[in-house]
């Protein structure tokens, strides 16, 4: 690919990612300027598969193979602002998925542990992360619905898939202080639900709803197939 093309395709790149901002952050509510400003400079285009790139910025999720989605640009948002993230904060997220959401996570808080239950997944999102300078994400493979409580307490937790109820040993991986955003629900609709702990004791805030793909594991739904 020739100089020209290069330049094309980055003012490409640069012209939608400033027009998702704009229209489908800015213009639904989205006010944290730290999240507009990550999502604003990571490349989206870079977490899909080629033959996605072009549709890298639709306001909607795109498959990224076995059976998993890259969330909707408004979703990766809203649950991130949610968490009202500090650059001391030290984030678990539970589905790494192709690793945008860790990416976005990454621009905003000190350390992001991401756990991902599909090997394949887990390694791909790993060595992207890696090759793209994200340096304060560590990828492990495992059931997320457990948690990673060998590095607990977190500040904040995201859960990147559907769960029927709060899983516990999250909440329990919660510091003082922490709040952990995640769907609930059913299979095909849940709702976002946002915990907050202080002095050990939990509040929940329902918010908006949506659908995620659904959580596995052992706190997760039962009987479904990993793969």
């Amino acid at each position: 690919m020739n100089s020209t093309s290069t330049n094309e395709r980055k003012n490409e790149s640069r012209e939608a990612r400033q027009c998702m901002v704009a229209m489908q952050l800015r213009r639904r509510g989205i006010k944290d300027e730290g999240v507009l400003e990550a999502m604003s400079r990571i490349l989206r285009e870079e977490f899909v598969p080629p033959e996605s790139r072009e549709r890298a910025y639709e306001d909607e999720p795109l498959a990224i193979g076995g059976g998993q989605t890259i969330s909707q640009p408004y979703m990766v948002a809203v649950m991130t602002a949610t968490l009202q993230l500090k650059p001391t904060d030290k984030v678990l997220e539970i589905g790494t998925g192709c690793g945008y959401q860790a990416a976005i996570l990454s621009c905003l808080s000190k350390e992001v542990y991401s756990v991902e239950v599909r090997p394949e997944l887990a390694h791909s999102a790993a060595e992207r992360l890696q090759k793209l300078g994200f340096a304060n994400v560590h990828v492990h493979c495992g059931d997320g619905s457990a948690g990673l409580p060998e590095f607990a307490p977190y500040d904040a937790i995201l859960v990147a898939a559907a769960a029927p109820v709060l899983p516990e040993p999250l909440l329990q991986q919660l510091a003082d202080g922490g709040r952990l955003v995640a769907p609930v629900g059913d299979p095909s609709h849940q709702n976002l639900v946002c915990a907050r702990k202080r002095a050990n004791a939990i509040s929940y805030e329902w918010q908006e709803g949506c659908r995620f793909v659904p959580l596995v594991g052992r706190f997760g739904w039962k009987g479904l197939d990993l793969l």
